[in-house]
């Protein structure tokens, strides 16, 4: 047990008597805790922001390599276009014949893909989302709706 404790519990003297040596230590603990939480704070946003260049920085280099991808896939694309169209040629079909078949294809390819970016457009706009946002219709709204 404290000396201090003994001497004021001897004297009939309790911790919430009111003394300022106390009363300053209770506002120190508390100045101490605030700047520990503040402390907390700051190197936690740090390392957000820390985190949060890191991931720009990766996002660009995705970007990045991302269309250099497109552009070799276009490239290769091409390429198969223009070997298909070669070996049409040379089984006897006419060059703008063979051009043309290519192109039709294409085009057709596109078409499909399109198709299927429509459809899965939808659920781009979240649709169970917003239906479980919506409200549901009171019993006395439809009731006097009927009437």
């Amino acid at each position: 047990m404290d000396r201090n404790a003994v001497n004021n519990e001897t004297l009939g003297q309790s911790a919430t008597d009111g003394d300022p040596v106390k009363t300053s230590g209770l506002l120190e603990n508390a100045q101490a805790l605030w700047l520990e939480i503040y402390g907390f704070g700051h190197d936690y946003f740090h390392l957000v922001a820390l985190e949060a260049r890191r991931a720009g920085q990766n996002l660009v280099f995705m970007i990045i390599a991302g269309v250099m991808v497109a552009v070799l896939l276009i490239g290769a694309w091409v390429g198969l276009l223009a070997a298909a169209v070669m070996w049409m040629i040379e089984h006897g079909i006419i060059a703008s014949s063979a051009i043309l078949l290519a192109v039709v294809f294409n085009l057709l390819l596109t078409l499909i893909l399109v198709v299927a970016i429509h459809r899965k457009s939808r659920y781009l706009q979240f649709p169970a989302t917003v239906h479980s946002l919506q409200s549901m219709p009171s019993p006395q709204r439809n009731n006097k709706e009927e009437f």
